[in-house]
């Protein structure tokens, strides 16, 4: 599943089409593609894993889900989920959740839960972790009402970068490393970004589907974590964990 970094790039990607008319959309979506036809796109924002092309009226949500992707100008052999057409040129999105927004994106979205948005509050989201106590470090740092564009590359580095077990309970985090794992996010994530432009991502994974701990040089454990059994690379030597 594309994490935030990915998303930036995708918005990026989609800049020269601010300003652009759609002439028409089509595809297998269950939306009024008639509410976007004669449509300005008069904006390109993010949220998370959201991408939002928005009009002067209304907004049109992707979210790329696991297997998600897109091209401009080019088509699949399978039938796109939403098609825009322009004068002289066509994006089209596949295997994606597409959403029509007609309210305000302020009353829909925090943008400060956002870990690459420049609203991105540490203090918002630490508090919204002391309203779920028990939960374990692993999924809240998926919880996209706390870490908005976290992922699971985006989870395991910054677990491994602070020493902390996945498995930890958030209220038990010692309030140094609480704040480390703040502050790892966010930083994390701007470095994927910049990484991933590069095409170097993966060579800087330090736990992400590796097999050793480069810190003690003792095999890394891979298991299902949390309630939303998503896979964990960790040391359970040098991660600890707080229960």
């Amino acid at each position: 599943m594309p994490e935030g970094p990915s998303i930036i790039i995708l918005h990026e990607v989609l800049k020269p089409f601010k300003g652009k008319k759609v002439i028409s959309a089509s595809g297998y979506a269950k939306i009024d593609y008639k509410k976007l036809k004669g449509k300005t796109i008069t904006d390109l924002k993010t949220w998370g894993k959201h991408t939002l092309i928005c009009f002067k009226d209304i907004t049109i949500r992707i979210h790329l889900l696991m297997f998600g992707s897109y091209l401009i100008n080019k088509t699949k052999k399978i039938n796109p989920k939403l098609s825009l057409h322009f004068a002289k040129d066509d994006v089209n999105f596949y295997m994606s959740d597409i959403k029509l927004i007609e309210e305000p994106l302020d009353e829909v979205y925090d943008w400060s839960a956002d870990i690459m948005n420049k609203k991105w509050s540490v203090a918002k989201a630490k508090k919204k972790l002391a309203g779920h106590p028990a939960m374990l470090v692993c999924d809240a740092l998926l919880d996209q009402d706390i870490f908005s564009g976290s992922g699971n590359i985006i989870k395991n580095e910054t677990l491994f970068r602070t020493r902390i077990h996945p498995e930890s309970v958030v209220s038990s985090l010692p309030p140094a490393k609480l704040s480390a794992l703040l502050k790892e996010v966010s930083k994390f994530a701007v470095d994927f970004l910049k990484w991933k432009k590069e095409g170097t991502l993966s060579k800087h994974f330090q736990a992400y589907e590796k097999k050793e701990c480069p810190r003690c040089k003792i095999p890394l454990h891979k298991r299902l974590t949390g309630k939303g059994k998503r896979q964990s690379y960790f040391c359970e030597n040098c991660q600890a964990r707080y229960r």
